[in-house]
């Protein structure tokens, strides 16, 4: 049965940037159906003890890592925790990321590498120190969080768009890699979903690009919106869906 397929009873998973938004709907949907669950942000704070809680509250397993993503040596240090928390990681969702927007022409040094680093380059060097374990239990889940902007690239974060559409082509090649290990790796893209993040000041766009960035179904979605999506690919209902980009997004990318 379809309900069985996307039973999670047994696996563990960790999701970067979960304290709040997608990350945390993200977290509370995968333990709602059955995962253990660890809560990442940078500062394991209250914010994501309470996530924590919650999903503890759900009767399965959990427990919050802070590790700032680019520091040195921020992955070894957070693989070594999440092992050592709850064992050998069946899914892992790279969703913690940076976005600064800002005009493309005023774009430093710093906030490229800041955003590069956070975004793309963290998400590699996780999928090198998880993926290996995953393949030689023969089951794994690699869920990298995207955006929209890989087809409609906002004005002000010409470098975000930038690096979620390099991890999207990371994810293309690893898929072809992973795929006869029973591991997946795709990438879920959302637009315009109601978070705290859409709130944060933008610099203005121009009424012809506004228009092209337009949502078809209307208003913003929802984080349960991404994490219904994120259950199915990391659930044994997705195991024949890898390598793909698959956008929750009202129609935004089209």
């Amino acid at each position: 049965m379809i309900k069985d397929l996307l039973n999670l009873s047994g696996k563990n998973a960790l999701v970067t940037g979960s304290s709040q938004g997608i990350g945390q709907a993200i977290a509370l949907a995968l333990a709602e159906f059955g995962a253990n669950v660890l809560v990442h942000n940078r500062k394991g704070d209250e914010e994501a003890q309470n996530v924590a809680s919650q999903i503890r509250q759900k009767g399965v397993k959990s427990d919050v890592i802070g590790i700032d993503l680019l520091e040195v040596e921020a992955v070894d240090e957070l693989f070594a925790e999440a092992t050592q928390k709850l064992g050998p990681i069946d899914i892992l969702v790279t969703n913690a990321s940076v976005q600064l927007p800002v005009d493309w022409n005023d774009t430093t040094p710093e906030e490229f590498d800041k955003q590069v680093n956070a975004n793309w380059k963290s998400t590699l060097l996780l999928m090198q120190r998880f993926a290996p374990g995953m393949s030689e239990r023969s089951w794994g889940r690699i869920l990298t969080i995207g955006s929209v902007q890989e087809e409609k690239p906002h004005p002000a974060m010409i470098v975000y768009a930038g690096t979620k559409a390099a991890v999207a082509n990371t994810v293309r090649n690893l898929a072809l890699q992973l795929a006869e290990k029973g591991v997946t790796v795709n990438n879920l893209s959302p637009g315009v979903i109601a978070t705290p993040r859409i709130d944060e000041p933008t610099p203005p766009v121009p009424d012809k690009i506004s228009q092209r960035m337009n949502i078809p179904a209307g208003p913003p979605g929802q984080p349960e919106d991404v994490a219904a999506m994120a259950v199915l690919l990391c659930s044994e209902a997705g195991r024949y869906v890898t390598g793909q980009t698959i956008f929750v997004d009202g129609g935004m990318s089209l």
